[in-house]
């Protein structure tokens, strides 16, 4: 495991990563011994810099729950990360040219949650319970470390991922809210175009067989650091489609059908 100033450093880099917009290196690299324990608990160390800083958290990120990203990365379960207030964009927003690093967008369902949610026992039902509303979502993903190493060529890792808070960056949040029990989840799904030429296509079951699953699991999983969902927060509940890389002067769409569209614009 990784001692407390290793902990620190790494997470100091990645902060110093986001804020001059130049990538780190790959930390599974640096710390080839490294656990998925190591790497939330740099996640952890990253967070309360963040809080330090003034950042508010607004709620949580799950990630890699489709099965072709976990085949990508040779894993078999998905990782999550913390949403801050300075992540929030609204529908249609312009995003400055210089804002991230490397951009790429997902689209998925944000849980408004109405009730907190925590335990090692929490059940898909449990969560749809605690949900107030269901909103269609984009996710902008950024990657503060290297996505592979120039020189061994070795591509990141989920140590890495996790490490960079599940490469988490952004959320636009669709303007149409809708409660659980007036969509279903496992056929709502959404059509990405870039530039108006469509990219993406996915379904909500491709979210580990309903995207309120991925919710249970980041509840069973918070439990044992003593964490909890809290009522009030955002939850992002996991991409429908693979990221689509956005570029200077792309617009990117997601219709989401009768639940809506979300849009952004990348100056």
């Amino acid at each position: 495991m990784l001692s407390q100033s290793e902990i620190l450093r790494v997470a100091e880099a990645l902060d110093n990563a986001e804020k001059t917009g130049q990538q780190t290196g790959l930390v599974s690299l640096l710390h080839p011994a490294m656990t998925l324990d190591d790497a939330y608990a740099v996640q952890r160390a990253w967070v309360k810099q963040k809080q330090e800083a003034g950042r508010k958290v607004i709620g949580w990120k799950i990630g890699l729950t489709s099965k072709a990203m976990q085949y990508a990365l040779n894993i078999s379960t998905p990782d999550s990360g913390v949403l801050f207030d300075d992540m929030l964009f609204e529908d249609g927003a312009s995003i400055a040219a210089d804002r991230f690093i490397q951009p790429r967008i997902e689209a998925e369902l944000a849980f408004i949650m109405k009730a907190p949610l925590s335990g090692g026992n929490v059940s898909i039902s449990d969560v749809l319970t605690a949900t107030a509303y269901v909103v269609p979502a984009l996710e902008i993903l950024d990657t503060r470390i290297v996505r592979a190493d120039r020189t061994s060529g070795k591509s990141r890792t989920i140590i890495d991922t996790v490490s960079d808070n599940a490469a988490n960056a952004g959320i636009i949040l669709g303007s149409q809210l809708f409660t659980p029990e007036q969509i279903d989840m496992r056929w709502t799904g959404a059509i990405v175009s870039r530039n108006a030429t469509v990219e993406e296509t996915g379904l909500g079951a491709g979210v580990l067989n309903h995207p309120a699953r991925g919710i249970a699991w980041l509840a069973q999983r918070l439990s044992q650091y003593g964490d909890y969902i809290d009522a009030g927060q955002i939850v992002l509940a996991g991409s429908f489609i693979r990221p689509v890389e956005a570029r200077h002067g792309d617009t990117i769409h997601a219709d989401f059908g009768p639940q809506g569209s979300v849009s952004c614009y990348f100056e």
